[in-house]
């Protein structure tokens, strides 16, 4: 096949998931890429994707799709449960992810996703319709948390917490047995879920709230005059 063909497409993908992977999304040229991927016209990228962003949802999507398969099974049967343990939804999150630190390309991908996840609108960009499945766990794990918890965003800290482990995690030597790093990664995601909400923390958020009305006050009034 030429390098306008499917294995011209897939060698690129290919090539700048390893160098995003050891670089970053954004330190590599397309240039690099098309070279890494051994074509001669160093514009094959934008022939074959157009820009960086839709090559990045190229080598992203397909590994998000499998992961968010695995995690909406297990979404799917958490919500069926009437009281779903906090850990278990933690679980949820954690698992269907870690199971890529299993082969290289998956610990490519989850250096990928460590970086991305920071912007949660780039990697939903990137992850197309795949990303569905978060959602679904967000909601989850919303309904299980307590409400004084929900202004504080916790499930973006977990999440952030999950891929950011994982992607140090897929950086570092490779290691036969990821099982103790995985429980206890879901631990950590439980105990951020479940953490209390400290005085000082609930006297600053009811500080700003009275700050958020005394302010919509003000707005209301000066339209009004």
């Amino acid at each position: 096949m030429d390098e306008r063909g499917s294995s011209g497409r897939d060698g690129l993908i290919n090539a700048a998931r390893r160098l995003f992977a050891e670089q970053g999304v954004d330190a590599v040229s397309l240039r690099e890429v098309a070279r890494a991927a051994g074509h001669r016209n160093t514009n094959a990228v934008q022939y074959h994707f157009g820009d960086r962003d839709a090559l990045v949802a190229a080598v992203v999507e397909p590994f998000e799709h499998d992961v968010g398969a695995r995690r909406a099974a297990l979404v799917d049967v958490l919500a069926s449960e009437a009281v779903p343990s906090m850990r278990s939804i933690a679980g949820a999150l954690v698992r269907p992810s870690a199971a890529m630190l299993e082969v290289p390309e998956g610990r490519e991908h989850l250096r990928i996703v460590a970086e991305l996840i920071i912007d949660i609108d780039r990697f939903n960009a990137s992850t197309g319709a795949a990303d569905n499945c978060l959602v679904e766990w967000d909601r989850l794990a919303r309904s299980n948390m307590a409400d004084t918890t929900l202004p504080l965003h916790r499930r973006y800290a977990a999440i952030s917490l999950c891929f950011n482990e994982l992607g140090r995690r897929a950086a570092t030597r490779r290691r036969p047995d990821h099982r103790l790093f995985v429980s206890d990664l879901i631990d950590l995601v439980t105990g951020v879920l479940l953490a209390d909400v400290s005085d000082e923390t609930r006297h600053l958020l009811d500080e700003r709230e009275r700050q958020r009305v005394k302010k919509q006050l003000n707005t209301t009034e000066k339209a009004s005059t």
